[in-house]
């Protein structure tokens, strides 16, 4: 018997080793990737000038979808910093998810709006449209607000769908702040590619949280105060930086944020749209269109685009921020879960041999693995059977590694889009290098755990957050 503890010994610490080497390979490859790229974007993109495509006769048409809930306090500002990109042939379209505050009235009274008839073809499964409403002012000739039952997120982003007639949409949190040329970076691929069909691009997101915003604009970045915002800023950084670009370009990328996306509306409506039974809608929705594409051997291409596009706000209390990522990691399990099909088939090329493989092993199996590699270690010093120079070894090039690869991002952040200016705030970031291996990291691998527990138990549910919002204390649901 003890021989069969010792040999399942044995193969447990050298499969954690064989594991860890296969994470941290990929995370090198995806950085030096990433590096390529966004230099060669930078070069590529240093002399065009976006403002010529606002009145060419080739600019796409697009339509703004933002769904709103109970955002009365600052829906009219949310709406106006819509209303003022720099974009020629565009509509807003705001979705009232069955607010119950004064969010509707609100913008009948300050937009001048009035109930029209309007035709809604249900092309997608979504709540009843109560009513549609448009200006009569036509400085507000853009705008068009509709009203509906509540049926979340995904069902008013279908809503939106059914109602828009433009070639392509942006799916937009309502609350989100947008950089004015925005729209106009996000569209470029869409006119570039002569071969492949772009169905998406997405951009990177920033953190707002303690930044000045004026009339729906952001005039001042600063560093949040809050602890718990700081380690989510080297988080996005880290991500959108070392990850999605080297997933663009592998043509391979399995999410774009559903804070901020455009996708081509044939292509959504061919695919299904939104699943409204999903709270991971926009992952679900993305490897949903690739299956449609690469099924109908059709040849496409989803682009990412490196520049900070979007900016928005991020928990700053450890209990809405353990709702946040356990949500994630439910929208996560039911992507992957639901299209085992693309598991290392080769039949999808890099979507089912390396793309869901990935996210299936690194983002679903790896914080379970380190969980219970905890209990692990607990049982081997019980058994009195403790490989210490081994566990030191692996512990300290685990954290040696982490802190190195989040260090990375921010000094490449620094060398390409420097929002930071201010010098101190780039050290800050470095020193919460140090220690977000032993704080932060730990907190999400919990709220992992308890994200895959709420999904083997049937949690549905997005469950209510409450944000600080950008002109005041507001509650929202997500």
């Amino acid at each position: 018997m003890y021989d069969v503890i010792r040999i399942l010994n044995f193969l447990i610490r050298n499969g954690i080793f064989i594991f860890s080497i296969a994470i941290f390979s990929s995370y090198i490859v995806m950085a030096v990737i990433s590096g390529i790229e966004i230099f060669r974007y930078m070069r590529k993109n240093s002399f065009v000038d976006y403002l010529s495509i606002i009145p060419s006769p080739y600019a796409p048409s697009i339509t703004i979808i933002a769904p709103a809930y109970n955002e009365g306090k600052t829906i009219i500002e949310n709406i106006r910093s819509l209303l003022s990109i720099h974009y020629i042939d565009f509509e807003v379209v705001i979705i009232n998810d069955g607010s119950k505050d004064d969010s509707l009235e609100k913008i009948i009274a300050h937009y001048q709006l009035e109930k029209v008839d309007y035709f809604v073809n249900y092309i997608l499964p979504s709540k009843p449209v109560r009513g549609v409403y448009k200006s009569i002012n036509k400085a507000y000739k853009k705008l068009i607000v509709i009203d509906k039952e509540n049926g979340g997120k995904a069902d008013s982003l279908n809503a939106g769908i059914n109602i828009c007639n433009k070639k392509y949409f942006a799916a937009i949190d309502v609350d989100c702040i947008l950089e004015e040329d925005a729209i106009l970076r996000m569209i470029k691929p869409f006119l570039e590619y002569s071969n492949s069909r772009v169905i998406a691009t997405g951009g990177v997101i920033r953190i707002a949280n303690s930044c000045k915003i004026r009339d729906g604009k952001i005039v001042e970045i600063n560093f949040p105060t809050n602890w718990i915002a700081r380690f989510q800023v080297l988080e996005y950084t880290r991500a959108f930086l070392m990850g999605r670009m080297a997933w663009s370009r592998l043509n391979g990328l399995l999410i774009i944020s559903g804070a901020f996306g455009i996708f081509d509306r044939e292509i959504v409506i061919k695919s299904g749209g939104y699943d409204i039974k999903t709270v991971g809608e926009d992952m679900e929705l993305v490897v949903r269109m690739r299956r449609y594409m690469i099924e109908n051997d059709l040849k496409y291409k989803i682009v990412y685009i490196p520049d900070p596009l979007c900016w928005t706000e991020v928990p700053e209390s450890l209990n809405i921020l353990s709702r946040q990522r356990s949500r994630w990691t439910r929208g996560n399990m039911e992507t992957l879960f639901k299209h085992m099909t693309l598991f290392f088939n080769p039949k999808y090329g890099v979507l089912g041999m390396l793309s869901h493989p990935f996210w299936f092993f690194f983002e679903w199996l790896a914080p379970i693995i380190e969980f219970l590699g905890f209990f692990y270690v607990i049982l081997i010093c019980i058994m009195g059977d403790p490989n210490w120079p081994f566990f030191l070894l692996l512990l300290g090039f685990t954290y040696l590694f982490a802190v190195c690869y989040s260090a990375w991002a921010v000094v490449f952040e620094e060398f390409t889009f420097a929002r930071y200016r201010r010098k101190r705030d780039v050290f800050r970031l470095i020193l919460i290098s140090l220690v977000e291996p032993i704080f932060f990291h730990p907190l999400n691998v919990w709220y992992a755990i308890r994200g895959n527990f709420q999904y083997l138990t049937g949690v549905t549910s997005w469950g209510k957050m409450e944000r600080k919002g950008f002109a005041g204390k507001k509650k929202i649901k997500n």
